[in-house]
C-alpha cells in the first residue's frame, strides 16, 4: 500500500514548474514570446539574454537606429516616443515591469520607428537577433517555437493597428461629409441671398 501524501511529495518534486521569484526566468515566463516554454527551455533562453542597467533619462535606442532585438522591462519605466516631422515628440506608451518592446527587430532589421527612453532607473533584459540565430542553431525546435510566437505577437499588433486605422479613416470620412454638407448649406444660403436680395 502506498502513502498518498508520499505520492504528492514526489509529484511536487518532479512535475511542478517552479520558477524562483525575481529571476530572469520568471521575467521571461511572463512575456508572451516565452510564456509557453518549459522551465528547461526558459533556462536555456535566460543563459543567452543580456541584462542591462540604465539611468533615468538614458535612451535605449533612437528612432531611425538599426533594429537589433527586443527588450523586456525587468524594473523601471520606459517611454516609447515618436518624433514628428515638426520636431515635436509624442509619447505612444509608458512601459513598466514585464512589458516588452522592439520585438519586430528580431524578425526584421528595419530602422526603429520610435525612441525608447528610460523614465526611471531601469533594468532591461535584451534578446538580440544573433542570440536568436544562435539558439536556432543549437536547439532548432526551441528557436522555431520562439519565432512562431513572435510572428503571432506581430500579427496581433498589426491587426490592432489596422482596426485603429479603420476607425480613424471612418472618423475622417464622417468629418469630410459634415464639412461638405455645411459648405453646401452655406452655398445654398448665399444663392438665396443673391436671388431674393436678402
Amino acid at each position: 500500500m502506498t502513502d498518498s501524501s508520499g505520492n504528492a511529495i514526489w509529484r511536487n518534486l518532479f512535475s511542478q514548474k517552479v520558477i524562483r521569484k525575481g529571476t530572469i526566468e520568471e521575467v521571461l515566463s511572463k512575456v508572451p514570446a516565452f510564456a509557453s516554454l518549459a522551465q528547461r527551455e526558459l533556462k536555456e533562453v535566460a543563459a543567452i539574454v543580456h541584462k542591462r542597467e540604465y539611468r533615468s533619462g538614458e535612451p535605449v535606442f533612437y528612432q531611425g537606429d538599426p533594429g537589433l532585438g527586443m527588450y523586456i522591462v525587468k524594473d523601471g519605466e520606459v517611454s516609447i516616443v515618436i518624433q514628428g516631422k515638426d520636431g515635436n515628440e509624442r509619447e505612444l506608451a509608458l512601459l513598466s515591469d514585464g512589458d516588452f518592446f522592439g520585438e519586430l527587430a528580431l524578425l526584421d532589421e528595419s530602422p526603429r520607428s520610435a525612441n525608447a527612453v528610460c523614465k526611471t532607473e531601469c533594468t532591461l533584459i535584451g534578446f538580440f537577433r544573433p542570440d536568436l540565430f544562435e539558439l536556432i542553431e543549437k536547439n532548432t525546435t526551441l528557436g522555431i517555437k520562439i519565432v512562431l510566437k513572435l510572428a503571432e505577437i506581430v500579427a496581433q499588433r498589426l491587426r490592432h493597428t489596422d482596426k485603429e486605422l479603420s476607425k480613424v479613416k471612418s472618423q475622417l470620412e464622417r468629418l469630410q461629409a459634415q464639412e461638405e454638407r455645411s459648405s453646401n448649406d452655406s452655398e445654398k444660403g448665399s444663392i438665396k441671398e443673391e436671388v431674393f436680395g436678402i
